[in-house]
Order: C-alpha cells, then structure tokens, then sequence
C-alpha cells in the first residue's frame, strides 16, 4: 500500500537508521537543553539537557555488572525516573526488557527466564507502594536486584563530575558502549491476551522509524509545542513508543503517570499541567470522562485511542470538551503502530491509513469472504521473537513480513478490522466473527463490557458464550435484537454469563484468555 505524497516525503527511513541514543541527542541538539521534556506527580520538571545527564550518570553505573548488549529486567512505573533509566541503559549498550509488573508471578518469572535476565532493576519505594514482594522474591532468585535508592545514594561528586563532561560531548564519550541500528534495543512482552506471551525484541532502527513514522502521519496536527499526557504503562508498546518515545524525541513535553487507572487523578493532572494530546484506550478515556471535573479535560485537543474500538458513547462522553478522538492501531511486534487516522483522513470504522513505509499484504482466510489475514513489512518490524527453546537466539520474521493475526478489510488505503483471526469461531462450517456479535450486543445493553467467547461443545463443536457484566442481561431480549438486526440464529451466543468484573490487562485491553477461562469455569459450575 502506498502512503500519501505528503507523508511519504516526511518519512525519511535511512534518517531513521540510528540509535535510541542518538535520536535523543539530536532532539537536544535541535530543541535545546533548556527544554522541558519530562514531568510527572512529582512537580520536578526536568529538561531535555538533565535527561541526558542523569541517564549518562545513571547508566555507567548500572553497567557495573552487566555486559555489553545484556538485556537487563526494568521493572518501573511510569514516572520520569523509568524514562531516565531506560535511556541509562540504553547509551551503555545495554537492551532493557521492560517487566510487566501487573502480570503476576508465573508470567514475570517466565518472562525472565525466557530473556535470560541476571539483573532486575527496580525502586523500594515502588515494590512498596504497589505490594510487589512477591513478584521481587520470585525474580530475585538466582538474579541480582538493583534498586535505584541504593545507587543514587552510593553517587559521588566524581560520578556527577564525569557524568558532566561526558555530556558535553555525549557521542564521543560513548563510541565504546554504541550499538547499531539493527541492534536489539528493547524486548517487550506481548499482553498474551490470547495465549501464552512472547518475547518481541525491537531494534534501535525499528523503535526510531516507529516514532518519526507517527510524526509524518500526524505532522499536520501535531507539533513540539504540544504537551503529551501519557500514563500508559512503558511495558506496553503503545505506551513505550507512542507515549513518550515519540514525543520526547520531537521535542515536546511529556507528562507521566504511573497509572492509567487512577480516574480521578489523571484528569486533574492534564488540566493542571494544560496537556494538548492523549494518548489512550477506550476503557481508560470512559473512566476520566466520568471522573473529570468541569474544566480538567478542556485544554485535550486531540485524543489517539489505541488497543481496543472506540465505543460511540465514549465519543459522546468527550464531546463537551470539543475534543477529537482519532482511533489507530497496531502490535507490540510492529513497535507498535501501523495506522492511524487523522483530522484530514478520517473513516467511521474504521482505524485510518497505513504509516507511511509499511507494506501490506492479505492473505485469503477459509471462510471469510471479505478482507484477509494482514501481513506487514517495514522498518518498525520487530528483529524477531526470543526463542523459547534456544537462549538468547532470535527467531526473525520471514521475508521480514510480520502475520498480525487480523482479519481486515483494505478499501481506499484505509485499514477496517473484522476481528482476530483467533476471535472467529467456526460453526455449522461458517467462520462467525466474534467481535461482529459484541458489536450487536453492544448497541443492545450499552454501558457495559461485554465478551463472546467459543467455548467445545459435544453435539456442534463450538457454541457461542456471553460474558457480561450487565446483572440482568436476558437471553431473550439478546435473541430479539440478534434478529431485528439481521444477525443469523448461529451467531446468536447459547448462553450467557453475568460476571461482576471481565478482566483486563493493564493497558486496558480485554484479557480473552483469562475471559474464557472464566467463562469455562463459570458453565461448569451450572
């Protein structure tokens, strides 16, 4: 697929070709040192010209016992000192794996065996504040725990000095720890909202291209004078690279905080702080809009909502504050985004244009007779998968095409979902859309979450399921509206489950697979 002229030519994919590193040098050298770039609950704001100082004081002293291109555990909030450290490490030639810390023993521990962690850095007053003793016991066995107290009150004034003159010519001081473009520069961990998570490792390259890509397509909207709010989880994808790598290396001022959840109090920060541009996920901007007082959300001029469908209610929640939301999307493999629209490229339903330098390719799926499963190629492709099987080796995508597991519709460049190929049940030899039927539902009872899943059945193979959280969701009500609204007897869900709570991931995506253990659990106590 071919991107416009105009952000074709923004894009410049050998410019991208340069490390984490580098690219924030240069966005010093072109904004400035007195420039903002960080803040957080804290009120500290720190510059651009300090971000790179405490990550050169930060990072040689966290590449005491540790190698060249180690990866290296981070489990932090989202708070200016995670963003300091990542970028320690990274002008060291370290790659930070970045821990998701809500994701609970088991899949912290699998995660750190599978990228053959020795070292877990991490904060006391973190591990404190969010009970996460457990998850430090378990990592910590047979690994080292860095806490961040603990090196800054070990600094000296040698350390501070050196860090000083370092930073007065950071690219020479560094020639000996730089990496190339092609090098591994983070590993992420997919959410695993389908099935057991993967270690994704992302180049310097494809993390760089990712940001200016996101800058080309929003260019006309989206300038250094904005002030982004971000309290995505840099665990996430869409936290990492839209969030704050791509503002903070074109210059704007990033505003962290460490919870998404906090309803209350993310409003009240972007109204205090005066933030422009959020960036976000349905689930999240339905809580702030209910939370908010009058003027917190007034000074949010646009909103890019990512991760799961833009519910037409939660526009209607944002529209007092005359407030655009643009839907995208993408994958932690794609570093993460692929397509967005924009105010000048907008189509109901669907989540925008591809980013200019991405190619796509569908594949045909039996028995879907619209659309295909999407492939892509770029520069933000992933190096590949960690392997479970072989330690440290990198299982690269093939051809440099990246299976994204969506079934989409392509029609005048612009990019419409249908569902995951997972979230299809087969029945009666016909492939049923899953999200098709939440979509039905949703109108019916809005308000509320709600899951379909396909759960074995002994005569048919599969029937569909409804987990919901409306308390007194009736099964005839849903067969009526299924068939007002021209949906087959087929894809009319069996039965339905109430549940109080469907859960969630910590970036507010559906979690499916622990849905449909519930769901499992739920019939068989029927």
């Amino acid at each position: 697929m071919a991107a416009t002229d105009m952000t074709a030519s923004a894009f410049d994919a050998k410019a991208a070709r340069i490390t984490l590193f580098r690219a924030l040098l240069q966005a010093v050298a072109r904004h400035g040192k007195q420039r903002v770039a960080l803040e957080d609950p804290e009120r500290q704001p720190v510059t651009f010209g300090r971000l790179v100082l405490g990550a050169l004081v930060l990072g040689r002293k966290l590449a005491v016992g540790t190698e060249l291109g180690e990866r290296v555990g981070l489990m932090l909030p989202n708070v200016q000192g995670m963003a300091v450290t990542l970028f320690g490490l990274s002008a060291f030639g370290r790659v930070p794996a970045l821990l998701n810390f809500t994701a609970g023993v088991k899949n912290l521990r699998a995660a750190a065996e599978l990228a053959s962690l020795r070292t877990i850095v991490t904060s006391r007053r973190f591990v404190n504040q969010a009970k996460l003793d457990d998850e430090i016991a378990a990592l910590g066995e047979g690994r080292r725990v860095v806490y961040l107290e603990d090196i800054r009150r070990d600094l000296t004034s040698f350390d501070k000095m050196l860090a000083a003159i370092q930073s007065l010519a950071p690219a020479f001081a560094l020639r000996a720890y730089e990496r190339q473009p092609d090098d591994p520069a983070v590993v992420l961990f997919t959410s695993g909202t389908e099935g057991k998570p993967k270690g994704v490792v992302l180049s310097h390259a494809n993390l760089v291209s990712n940001t200016r890509q996101i800058f080309a397509l929003a260019a006309g909207f989206l300038s250094e004078r904005d002030i982004v709010m971000n309290a995505l989880p840099a665990f996430h994808s869409f936290g990492l690279t839209a969030g704050l790598l791509m503002p903070l290396l074109h210059g704007m001022k990033v505003v962290l905080y460490p919870s998404p959840l906090h309803y209350k109090q993310v409003p009240k920060l972007i109204g205090e702080m005066g933030c422009t541009f959020l960036f976000s996920t349905d689930t999240f901007l339905q809580g702030y809009a209910r939370a908010a007082d009058p003027d917190d959300l007034k000074s949010v001029r646009y909103v890019v909502a990512g991760a799961e469908r833009v519910k037409p209610e939660t526009r209607a929640m944002w529209q007092p504050y005359d407030t655009t939301i643009l839907e995208g999307y993408g994958c932690t493999e794609c570093s993460p985004v692929l397509a967005c629209n924009t105010p000048v490229a907008t189509r109901e339903g669907s989540v925008g244009k591809l980013l200019p330098g991405i190619e796509a390719r569908l594949d045909p799926v039996e028995g879907i007779h619209e659309g295909g499963r999407l492939n892509v190629r770029g520069p933000n492709v992933m190096l590949g998968y960690l392997s479970a099987d072989e330690p440290g080796r990198v299982a690269p995508p093939e051809g440099g095409w990246h299976d994204t597991g969506d079934i989409v519709v392509l029609e005048d460049g612009f990019v419409s979902i249908r569902g995951r190929a997972k979230r299809f049940a087969k029945l009666g030899g016909e492939m049923v859309s899953l999200a098709a039927v939440e979509s039905m539902v949703a109108a019916l009872w809005p308000g509320f979450n709600h899951v379909v899943v396909a759960l074995p059945d002994v005569r048919k193979g599969e029937q569909l399921v409804l987990v919901t959280e409306k308390p007194d969701a009736d099964k005839a009500a849903l067969q009526a509206a299924a068939k007002q609204q021209g949906f087959p007897e087929l894809w009319t869900p069996r039965a339905i489950l109430v549940a109080r709570a469907i859960p969630v991931l910590g970036n507010g995506k559906i979690d499916y697979g622990a849905t449909r253990e519930l769901a499992s659990t739920m019939r068989a106590l029927l």
